[in-house]
Order: structure tokens, then C-alpha cells, then sequence
């Protein structure tokens, strides 16, 4: 069971990162579905996809939930039944959830080149072109894209844009850390985002900062 890594954010915040390397049926042993879950996952053509989704319900497992504690809302926000918060995500060979009392979200991005041809489309591109080397740029790029994505599936709004409505403030690549802001349709909400990177990914996770 390769659980990769467990952070503990504060006494009431968990991030736990999955390694993905079993097979579909070595990761459905000892795992119930509700229907709804099962029929998506019966429906997924990729077999990564389907070990990204089961390597999940083993993450919910971990921190003592089952699928049936999950429901989505109608716009595809997970919730967990006692009331606290959860966010998903999972790419090619890692997973990974974040549950929380306060508002949060996650995402895993694979770093690849091919961000710094859509920087434009989430980013003022500018801001980057100080950093040493396309390496560089390429890592920052995908804490910026991995924060934003954490933030919207947080903010959950249908029409929130990346570029216009979800403001990363500038950080240094080693800080790893930084914060950020989303304001659509007179609604505003701050969050905490930290970063991190592993085997060629990299990770952000943003949890919502009530004292601002």
C-alpha cells in the first residue's frame, strides 16, 4: 500500500499522497463502491484512471472514510456526510486528498514544457521571464496553474476564469508557499496555498484563510 507522504497541515487540516503502482484489481480488493461510483468507474476507459479513482477511496480509507461517506454536489464538488471538507486529485501515478474543517483544494500536476505555451492563458507571463532558465519557468508555471486549479475546485463558482478572477501573489520558487485570492460576482475568499515536489510532479494545496 504505498501511501507516499502524509502532511499534516494544523490539527485540523490532512494532506495524504498516493504512489499508484497496483493494479486495478489489487486496489478494488476490500473496496465498496456506492452505485454511482461504481458505474463511473466501470465507465472510464483509461486503466490509469480507473487506479487514480480506486487509489482514492484507499486515501478516504486512511483517514477512516469509505466512498459511501462521499457525495458530490451538483456542481461536482465532493463533500464528505459528517460536514467536514474534501478536495481530489489525481495524475498519471499519484493521487491525492485533502480533508479539512475549513474550505480546501488540491491538485497534482506532472511538470512538463508544454505549460510554458499556455502560460498566457492563466498567467501574466511577464512575471516569469526573470526566473534562470526554462526549467525554472516551467516549475513555477505549474505551482501557479496546480494553485489555481486547487483554488477553483475550492471556490467552486461555474465561470470563474484562471487569468481573470483567481490572483496568485508572486512567491520564490524555494518559499514554496504563498497566498492567494478569488473574487468573482462580489464574493471573495483568501486562502493559504503551499507547494510541493516530487519524482517530476508537483503538488499545491490551498486552505481557506478566515482571518483576513
Amino acid at each position: 500500500m504505498p501511501l507516499y507522504k502524509t502532511i499534516t497541515v494544523n490539527d485540523r487540516t490532512k494532506v495524504l499522497i498516493w504512489k499508484i503502482e497496483e493494479s486495478f484489481e489489487d486496489l478494488s480488493e476490500g473496496i465498496s463502491l456506492t452505485p454511482h461510483c461504481r458505474s463511473r468507474v466501470d465507465g472510464m476507459k483509461s486503466d490509469l484512471h480507473r487506479r487514480g479513482f480506486m487509489s482514492v477511496r484507499h486515501l478516504l480509507n486512511e483517514v477512516g472514510y469509505t466512498d459511501h461517506d462521499l457525495f458530490y454536489d451538483e456542481k461536482g464538488k465532493p463533500h464528505l456526510k459528517d460536514g467536514k471538507k474534501i478536495s481530489i486529485t489525481h495524475s498519471y501515478t499519484f493521487s491525492g486528498i485533502i480533508v479539512s474543517e475549513e474550505e480546501v483544494g488540491i491538485d497534482i500536476e506532472m511538470q512538463r514544457p508544454k505549460i510554458l505555451r499556455i502560460a498566457h492563458k492563466f498567467t501574466p507571463i511577464e512575471e516569469y521571464r526573470t526566473l534562470a532558465n526554462d526549467d525554472a519557468v516551467m516549475r513555477k508555471l505549474t505551482m501557479v496553474w496546480g494553485a489555481k486549479e486547487s483554488l477553483y475546485k475550492s471556490f467552486a463558482e461555474k465561470g470563474v476564469s484562471f487569468l481573470q478572477h483567481i490572483y496568485v501573489s508572486d512567491f520564490r520558487l524555494d518559499a514554496l508557499a504563498t497566498s492567494a485570492e478569488v473574487g468573482y460576482e462580489g464574493r471573495v475568499e483568501k486562502y493559504d496555498v503551499w507547494f510541493l515536489e516530487f519524482e517530476g510532479f508537483t503538488g499545491a494545496y490551498a486552505l481557506i484563510n478566515n482571518h483576513h
